[in-house]
């Protein structure tokens, strides 16, 4: 009972933060699964089983308010269910001791790229309504569907500030749309790893309570994005998935490195403490411009 408590908050947390920032998830639930030791293709599994129920809950809600481009849905979202395909038969395929530092790597990326996304560099929108073409959104969606699977998490800290790069869609149809075509990565990697794994190491309860805690969570975030600057959350997020999973690949290295883990531990918590410090002293109107560029993903 403890245990399925436990992922309930999980759950609620990752929510609330991906409700805030428009992504990480997978990155933030599947980073808390392989820190309490669950394999890293099990952790990913029942993350994006969890994910089909609360994907679909935010792609109707998007959709509801009329946040959802329903071409660029199916553009990125069918490359991004065989990415989530292929890249949930690949990490099937692999040996927990072979795994778990290849996921710990992609989350420590992704965790990287959301410290940096949210403390330092801020995507350039000009509100330019263009059509995106299929040749552009294809890539992208194979790309974030396979490191999905993979990693766990990346759907959207890819998706997400790429389509928002480009400057041809309003913020909070980049962000339904992503949401909604997510639906569709997370019934494919499902399928991948049922596949793959069969049900070995998945527990319906813990894809319940994961799932239960994202739903209570999904209002929540909308109220809580309003108190808390973006920036705020990415940077807190961000370090917290560096140092988690920078513990996990300094534990898998062949030799043995002693006081050195310590040093990096250190300038990690420094890098986190600065980037923390930065957020919080922002100027009031750049934390007003990035909240209305990364609208609540309720």
């Amino acid at each position: 009972m403890r245990t399925l408590v436990l992922l309930a908050l999980v759950g609620l947390g990752a929510q609330l933060v991906d409700g805030s920032l428009g992504m990480a998830y997978g990155v933030t639930s599947t980073t808390l699964m392989l820190a309490v030791g669950l394999a890293p293709a099990a952790a990913s599994a029942t993350v994006h089983l969890a994910e089909v129920g609360t994907t679909l809950a935010s792609g109707l809600s998007h959709w509801r308010f009329g946040n959802v481009d329903w071409r660029v849905v199916v553009r990125v979202g069918v490359p991004g269910a065989a990415g989530a395909f292929i890249g949930a038969s690949v990490l099937s395929g692999l040996s927990t001791d072979a795994a778990k530092p290849l996921t710990a790597l992609l989350l420590l990326a992704l965790g990287v790229y959301v410290l940096t996304r949210f403390t330092v560099a801020q995507p350039r929108v000009d509100r330019t309504e263009r059509p995106l073409r299929k040749r552009f959104l294809a890539p992208v969606g194979l790309v974030a569907g396979f490191v999905d699977a993979t990693g766990g998490g990346g759907w959207g800290p890819i998706g997400t500030p790429t389509l928002l790069a480009t400057g041809r869609m309003e913020p909070r149809k980049v962000i339904g749309s992503i949401d909604a075509a997510e639906f569709l990565v997370s019934v494919a990697a499902s399928l991948g790893f049922l596949l793959g794994l069969g049900t070995a190491g998945i527990d319906g309860g813990w894809v319940l309570a994961l799932l239960l805690g994202g739903l209570i969570a999904a209002p929540i975030a909308a109220w809580l994005v309003r108190i808390v600057p973006p920036r705020m959350l990415g940077a807190a997020v961000g370090g917290m998935i560096i140092l988690t999973n920078s513990r996990t690949l300094m534990g898998a290295l062949p030799v043995e490195i002693g006081t050195w883990r310590w040093s990096v531990y250190g300038l990690i918590v420094l890098v986190w403490a600065w980037a923390i410090h930065r957020a919080w002293k922002a100027p009031a109107a750049e934390v007003a411009e990035v909240a209305e560029r990364e609208p609540a993903d309720a």
